[in-house]
């Protein structure tokens, strides 16, 4: 009989393989699971293995976020606080105590959005020759001058993401400080139970691969990082892919595609809806590149890459799929490389019979209720689309019901992984505030969304037959809760706390 190196006893262990919790234990060599049974480990016993005795704590497959960005935790984590400062004037002061004479780029934070004499020509004025960019506390807007303007490549109407990667690949290129904080993130994701993540970087995530490599070489990598490249100042580059496809080909490190946005927010109408929205005379106010996107999709596809497409609105997601239906095939009629819809806010039934029938994976963010509140969202809702087509809002029950394996992501740092504060969301379908179930019959159950955490998660990234439930033979990559939340009120689940994280049978995190 082989020892283990490590045994986890539980009263609850949801291998994935079944709709409940099971009682025993769980024993691991090396970096693989070798047994998952209910009696008897001390047929496992050695003199150096290492017993963990959870109790009533609830173990579980390692949890995978299919959608984050660490250039965006990066740039949020990233410049001076200035959130003390109230006035124009205690802004420049604050900025002149603080400002090097050969800094090139200054970034502050924290600000009210009502800051009006913060223009472009008195911060320009104020500081001629250094790089002013000052975000507000929203995150939403900034403050800029000129010099930012010229060093970066947008204004403060394109104070997002995508508008300004030129800055982002500034941050990614400070590579000591990039280094370091990307193994902080890892580590504050194993804290949330991750051990597997899809990442999103712009275009070719200027070389910051090279320092992946590098940590991944030294084996310094505490979860496992699949990344996509998502074209924004150039156009899908599939000699990258190529090359990324080719460089990273472990089981800590691997290029998975390309990612690429459509449609845009309900709330500011520019998610693509079939028919017009009730405050306005369109079906969505942002201008889509549709037939771009769909040679993009069809390149990629006829060269052996995934992508993946964030839409919102239902024609968004109508549109994806009917591009979808454009790729290679197998003989039953599934597509041959695992593309994906991510987001999927606002759904037609009829269209998801048509993507579990092709099998295009489901990326969804099950914790998107806790940034809003009942009251405003569903004046959005009536105000915008009306409820009758709200009621087709977050159907997480009818992708399940045709077929479609989903998958968890964050958009971090949209929004950070809490699991326990998920199921309160999705399988509760309460608002933060709690109260009464939005859209009740849309809601699934705990076990389908930690199997989407889990299992769906490695579906996606291609690594299902590796990870993604707790079989003899897997990987060992586990995480522990302190309580099981299969037995607790909605209102208990969300103090449950992420207690154990293994990831290659080596703990990670412990709380």
């Amino acid at each position: 009989m082989i020892k283990a190196d490590i045994l986890l006893l539980s009263n609850y262990i949801f291998t994935g393989m079944s709709k409940e919790p099971i009682n025993g234990f769980i024993a691991i060599k090396d970096d693989k699971i070798i047994a998952v049974e209910n009696e008897h480990p001390e047929l496992y016993y050695g003199e150096n293995t290492f017993v963990l005795d959870l109790k009533n704590q609830l173990i579980l497959p390692g949890f995978v976020d299919t959608h984050c960005f660490f250039t965006g935790y990066l740039l949020s984590i990233s410049g001076i606080d200035l959130k003390n400062c109230k006035t124009e004037g205690e802004v420049i002061h604050e900025i002149t105590n603080i400002l090097h004479t050969d800094q090139d780029c200054f970034l502050g934070k924290g600000l009210s959005p009502n800051l009006k004499g913060l223009s472009m020509t008195y911060l320009s004025e104020k500081f001629p020759d250094t790089a002013i960019i000052l975000f507000t506390a929203d995150g939403e807007s900034c403050y800029m001058n000129h010099a930012a303007q010229e060093k970066f490549n947008f204004t403060p109407d394109k104070c997002y993401s995508e508008g300004y990667p030129k800055l982002l690949s500034y941050l990614l290129n400070q590579k000591e400080n990039s280094r370091s904080e990307f193994l902080n993130y890892l580590k504050m994701l194993n804290s949330k139970g991750i051990t597997s993540i899809k990442e999103m970087g712009f275009d070719d995530f200027s070389g910051f691969t090279d320092i992946i490599k590098d940590l991944e070489n030294e084996q310094a990598l505490t979860a496992r990082v699949h990344f996509m490249s998502q074209p924004v100042a150039f156009p899908m580059n599939l000699d990258y892919g190529s090359q990324m496809r080719e460089k990273f080909q472990s089981d800590f490190v691997r290029f998975s595609g390309f990612n690429q946005m459509t449609d845009g927010s309900i709330s500011q109408l520019e998610g693509d809806m079939k028919t017009p929205y009730l405050c306005a005379p369109t079906c969505c106010q942002k201008e889509i590149p549709w037939t771009t996107l769909e040679e993009d999709v069809l390149n990629a596809d006829k060269h052996g890459f995934r992508f993946s497409l964030h839409a919102q609105g239902d024609a968004a997601i109508a549109k994806s799929i009917a591009i979808f239906n454009k790729c290679q095939k197998n003989q039953d009629g599934t597509l041959k490389h695992r593309h994906a819809i991510t987001d999927l806010e606002c759904s037609d039934v009829l269209d998801l019979a048509k993507m579990g029938e092709l099998n295009i994976i489901g990326e969804i963010y099950p914790q998107i209720m806790s940034i809003t509140n009942r009251q405003d969202k569903i004046a959005m809702i009536e105000e915008k689309i009306g409820m009758n087509r709200g009621k087709n809002y977050w159907n997480r029950r009818k992708m399940i019901d045709n077929g479609i394996t989903l998958s968890c992501a964050t958009d971090l740092p949209l929004l950070f992984d809490n699991i326990p504060e998920s199921i309160y969301h999705s399988v509760g379908g309460f608002f933060p505030e709690g109260g009464e179930t939005f859209n009740k019959e849309n809601t699934i159950t705990t076990a389908e969304l930690l199997t989407a955490w889990t299992y769906g998660g490695q579906y996606n990234l291609g690594q299902e037959n590796l990870l993604g439930t707790l079989e003899v033979g897997k990987l060992a990559d586990i995480t522990v809760l302190d309580k099981n939340v299969f037995t607790l009120t909605f209102d208990d689940i969300r103090n449950v706390k992420v207690s154990m994280t293994m990831v290659n049978g080596k703990i990670v995190y412990q709380k």
